[in-house]
């Protein structure tokens, strides 16, 4: 089983982590972890096995001028 590489939620677009989870603990354990690095989180389930998806959260555009 391959989940999708990205989830749009809120006119977001989240990235895959990479990992599956076996339970619903560990896929909320990594993603409080994530939280922690000012990643934006959301968490699904596909036939039993859970996925972490994250975004970082923009705090300041970078503005350059040439």
């Amino acid at each position: 089983m391959t989940p999708n590489l990205t989830l749009i939620a809120d006119g977001k677009k989240f990235m895959w982590d990479g990992r599956v989870f076996d339970t619903a603990e560990e896929s909320l354990q990594q993603a409080t972890a994530y939280e922690r690095e000012n990643f934006e989180v959301r968490r699904t389930d596909q036939d039993g096995k859970f996925f972490v998806y994250t975004r970082r959260a923009v705090k300041e555009p970078v503005v350059t001028r040439t």
